[in-house]
C-alpha cells in the first residue's frame, strides 16, 4: 500500500472549459485522472450512476476509466478549470495524450494511467466543496494558470504545485476545519484585526448570531472557545515578530493591543514557557 506522499503528478494539460449542456458532456470515461473546479453552480455531476449538486467552488476528481456525466442547463452554462493528469508515472504521462471514450461505445481503452493501491488517495472524494477552504481554491486556481502561463520550467512549476495541492487537499479533509460560512468568514477578520480589544459580543453580532448559539458554533467549528482562539492567534502572531522583526518587545505588545507590556509578557510566558526575550533567543519546545 503506498502513501499519497509518493505520488509524482504530472499535469498533461490544463484548460478552462464551459458547459453548456452540450451532447458531449453526457455519459463518458476518460483514461487519465482529471480534476474539475467549478468557480461558480449551480449544476449536477454524476458519477458511476450517483448525481452530486455542483454549487460555488466545487471540485470534482475523477479517477481512470470512471464513467461520469455533467447535467448543467444549457440556459445556465458553468465555467470550470479542467486539469488532466497522471499521478504515479512522469516518465511516460498518459495524460499529455489522453482520450474519452463516450456512450454507447464499450468502454475500453488501450493504455489508462496507471493507478496503485493507495489508502489515502482512494480516500479523497469524488465531490468536494472548497468554499470552507479558500486557500486550496486559490492553490488549485494557481495550477491551472501556471500551466497555461508558463514559458519555462513549466513541467516542474505545476507538477510541484500539484504536489503538495493534493497534501494540502488531503489535510484540510483529516483536520478539523471550519465549514460554517460564518465563522470561516470570522476567523479570517479576527486573523487581520488581532490588535482590536473587542468583546465576544461584537463578534458574534459580525455573525448575526445570539451569543449563546455563537459561542456553541463556535466551539463545535474549531474546539476552541472564541476567546482562546484569539488568545492562540495572538500569541503565534507575537511569536512570529519576535522571530522575523527587530521590533521590541513593547513594540510587539501594542502592536497585538496590550495596553501595556506586562500582561502581554505574562501571557506570552504563560503560552510558550518563556519570556518574549528569551523565546526570541531561541524558542524553546512549546505550542
Amino acid at each position: 500500500m503506498r502513501l499519497l506522499s509518493e505520488i509524482t503528478p504530472h499535469l498533461g494539460d490544463s484548460m478552462p472549459y464551459l458547459y453548456d449542456g452540450s451532447a458531449n458532456e453526457k455519459w463518458r470515461v476518460c483514461n487519465v485522472y482529471a480534476l474539475h473546479l467549478f468557480p461558480e453552480g449551480p449544476g449536477e455531476m454524476e458519477i458511476e450512476g450517483k448525481r452530486y449538486p455542483i454549487d460555488r467552488r466545487t471540485v470534482v476528481f475523477l479517477r481512470p476509466e470512471q464513467p461520469h456525466a455533467f447535467h448543467i442547463d444549457a440556459s445556465h452554462p458553468l465555467a470550470s478549470y479542467n486539469l488532466y493528469f497522471d499521478l504515479w508515472d512522469r516518465v511516460d504521462p498518459i495524460s499529455v495524450n489522453r482520450t474519452f471514450i463516450y456512450a454507447p461505445e464499450p468502454y475500453l481503452f488501450r493504455t489508462s494511467s496507471p493507478v496503485f493501491p493507495c489508502g489515502e488517495l482512494d480516500a479523497l472524494p469524488g465531490i468536494f466543496s472548497l468554499q470552507p477552504h479558500p486557500q486550496l481554491y486559490d492553490a488549485l486556481v494557481a495550477v491551472a494558470k501556471t500551466y497555461v502561463d508558463s514559458l519555462y520550467y513549466r513541467d516542474e512549476a505545476v507538477n510541484s504545485l500539484l504536489y503538495a495541492w493534493f497534501l494540502g487537499w488531503h489535510n484540510a479533509i483529516r483536520n478539523r476545519q471550519p465549514s460554517d460560512y460564518r465563522i470561516v468568514r470570522l476567523l479570517t477578520y479576527l486573523d487581520f484585526h488581532l490588535d482590536r480589544r473587542e468583546p465576544v459580543e461584537t463578534w458574534s453580532k459580525m455573525c448575526g448570531l445570539k451569543r449563546t448559539y455563537f459561542h456553541e458554533l463556535f466551539l463545535r467549528e474549531t474546539g476552541m472557545t472564541p476567546k482562546a482562539y484569539h488568545h492562540k492567534l495572538r500569541m503565534r502572531r507575537a511569536a512570529h515578530l519576535l522571530q522575523e522583526s527587530d521590533l521590541s518587545v513593547t513594540a510587539i505588545a501594542e502592536k497585538l493591543g496590550y495596553l501595556s507590556i506586562h500582561p502581554f509578557t505574562r501571557h506570552f510566558s504563560a503560552y510558550y514557557g518563556a519570556s518574549p526575550k528569551r523565546y526570541r533567543l531561541g524558542p524553546p519546545t512549546g505550542p
